[in-house]
């Protein structure tokens, strides 16, 4: 059994964060393990409170993983401080973990911001060079772009940028397209760009679609797949996810997706 690693935040509504990032693995059948970086006190509404841990308690978790359950593949979401984007950014290059999907998570569904300027930047700085894959939303590209990213061919030239950051790979996520019926997911290698269509389904239960998604593709990575192969079957879990959503939490919130949708198959020796 392959094994994934998330270096995340924790969220106590379930939905996001290492609860979503581990639920994920498990449907595509690679063993979760987790360094957490912030604990949060949120739910489908917002987040009430959060709280960094100290970069060196970080440090100390991707360090045991590393000693006896090395990933295959791993992924980082929400950091908390730059103490611990640049503590990240240490032990990914110094454990050489080369297969890594860079989630810049900064602003939270609900809008909540997650990072100060200062981490913002270190990510694009320090941690895009490490990335097999970096996956910004709308938002998330333009901080770290630092230009309007709107619409289809906005996303492609961005992801050109990032690349040009040092990642050597960039999914822009459309969610955040306005008053589109399509959604465009923009993946932009060196030499390849390929734009991913999905039907937008009009519902709130949307909180944690990127860690889902992030998830998702490290899972399909650390199984050997191919990464244009492993964004595309993500896509695909990630949107069966929101469209069999169970509706919990408020109605004037946004809720989770369902983490239980069946995962795409795969042959019985995969990942062994």
């Amino acid at each position: 059994m392959r094994i994934a690693l998330t270096i995340a935040g924790s969220d106590s509504g379930g939905a996001a964060g290492i609860q979503a990032d581990l639920k994920t693995f498990h449907q595509f059948g690679v063993f979760g393990t987790t360094a957490i970086t912030a604990v949060t006190a949120q739910n489908t509404l917002g987040v009430l409170a959060w709280q960094a841990l100290p970069a060196t308690l970080v440090a100390q978790q991707i360090d045991a993983l590393v000693a006896d359950l090395r990933p295959a593949a791993l992924k980082s979401g929400m950091l908390g401080s730059p103490d611990i984007v640049e503590t990240v950014a240490r032990r990914v290059a110094e454990h050489r973990l080369t297969t890594y999907v860079l989630d810049p998570v900064m602003v939270a569904t609900s809008g909540d911001r997650l990072l100060d300027r200062a981490a913002e930047q270190l990510i694009g700085r320090r941690l895009a060079p490490l990335a097999l894959l970096i996956t910004p939303n709308l938002n998330e590209a333009e901080i770290l772009v630092d230009e309007a990213v709107r619409t289809p061919d906005q996303m492609e030239r961005a992801g050109r940028a990032l690349l040009a950051l040092g990642a050597r790979a960039a999914l822009v996520k459309g969610g955040h397209l306005a008053d589109t019926a399509t959604l465009v997911d923009v993946l932009v290698q060196h030499g390849a760009t390929r734009r991913f269509t999905h039907p937008r389904i009009d519902t709130s239960s949307t909180h944690g679609t990127g860690c889902t998604l992030s998830a998702a593709i490290t899972a399909g990575l650390a199984l050997g797949r191919p990464l244009e192969r492993a964004v595309e079957e993500a896509l695909d879990f990630v949107h069966r996810a929101i469209a069999a959503a169970p509706g919990l939490g408020s109605d004037k919130g946004h809720g989770p997706l369902n983490h239980f949708v069946p995962a795409p198959p795969r042959p019985p020796t995969e990942g062994l």
